[in-house]
């Protein structure tokens, strides 16, 4: 007993560990490419054990990171498992796949005492651990998916403020990137926004991608698929949406990447576009295809193509009746842009070969 405690894991640290590949001087580590797979897919990748990593392959690792401006929206894919991502920065990288860019202006600006918009990496430490509460707070601290794991008192994690981060005292890939191996470069905004943007895009690509099969569009089926999977929805409910789509979609055009990048941009800024609901429809009427338009263009500054938001009111609209109810709309893409954590295991087995079926069938050829 001495040996070992009983600890409470939230969904994310039980999917860090999951994921997490590598391992180094006692600490878990995920690779980029277990970053990506945890946010993309149900499973991570059949393996024997972890990865234990020793100095020198660590600070291999450390000379191949590439520096900042030769970032791109491939970098993730390019590094596969030549890097280490700590647990507290797959929580700011999920922030910065689910929170609009105004949270992390602000939090730069906060830090940013001589006004030049830089910050130096321990200011940097300091801001992506705010983000990282943030989100460790937010859902799934204290839910009924938490289970009591007995664990080794010496093994990854510690029941403290630093949870999984117990002794993360070197240097990631992603510290690397945006300040130097000296440590000793300053991050600008503007090139942070970048990173930002370049990572979204990544994770998107691999969503779009599974469903395109190589092709430059996905069907509105695919795209109202990618909306729901990570919704709480039954298995009725999940068929009655995508009935609905069949039944009203009769131009099938198809949905390209860049319409389904910016509506996913869009999601991103959600908050705000539950505010401009709320103004908009003082009494909770529904809205129109022109209002759900400019809202979403007040709230982000893009405009969404007349096909994506007719297929969004296909899928989404009760009745018929041309009019959206926004706070079931909200509530679902919610449950998407969080990536919801408790419905990986929602259909198993022989209820999810029935189901796997059923979808196939319908979906046109």
């Amino acid at each position: 007993d001495e040996e070992s405690k009983v600890v409470k894991l939230t969904s994310r640290e039980k999917r860090f560990i999951r994921f997490a590949s590598v391992e180094y001087d006692g600490q878990l580590y995920m690779t980029p490419q277990d970053f990506l797979e945890s946010v993309v897919e149900a499973e991570p990748r059949p393996r024997l054990k972890r990865k234990v990593l020793t100095t020198k392959e660590l600070e291999k690792i450390k000379d191949s990171t590439p520096p900042l401006n030769q970032g791109s929206a491939r970098l993730f894919r390019n590094l596969r498992d030549k890097g280490i991502i700590s647990y507290t920065e797959y929580l700011f990288l999920l922030s910065i796949l689910t929170k609009p860019q105004s949270g992390f202006r602000i939090a730069f600006n906060m830090f940013d005492t001589d006004g030049n918009e830089r910050v130096d990496k321990n200011e940097f430490l300091v801001m992506e651990k705010i983000f990282s509460h943030a989100w460790k707070g937010k859902r799934g601290i204290a839910n009924e998916e938490n289970e009591k794991v007995i664990i080794p008192i010496q093994e990854h994690y510690v029941d403290d403020e630093q949870g999984l981060q117990r002794k993360h005292v070197v240097d990631t890939t992603l510290i690397v990137h945006f300040f130097g191996p000296k440590g000793n470069h300053d991050l600008n905004f503007e090139n942070f926004k970048q990173f930002m943007l370049h990572l979204q895009t990544e994770v998107l690509e691999l969503e779009f991608n599974e469903f395109s099969k190589g092709l430059p569009t996905i069907s509105e089926v695919d795209f109202a698929k990618i909306m729901l999977r990570y919704t709480y929805l039954d298995t009725d409910e999940y068929d009655m949406y995508l009935d609905r789509l069949l039944d009203r979609i009769k131009d099938t055009k198809g949905i390209t990447f860049e319409e389904f990048n910016v509506f996913c941009q869009f999601l991103n800024n959600l908050e705000d576009f539950a505010i401009a609901m709320r103004m908009y429809t003082l009494a909770d009427h529904p809205i129109s295809k022109d209002e759900f338009h400019r809202a979403v263009k007040i709230c982000t500054g893009t405009s969404l193509s007349p096909h994506l938001v007719h297929t969004v009111f296909a899928i989404f609209d009760d009745d018929g009746d041309g009019l959206l109810s926004y706070r079931e709309f909200i509530a679902i893409m919610k449950d998407r842009l969080h990536r919801g954590f408790k419905s990986y295991t929602k259909n198993e087995g022989w209820e999810a070969f029935k189901t796997c079926i059923k979808q196939e069938m319908k979906t046109p050829s």
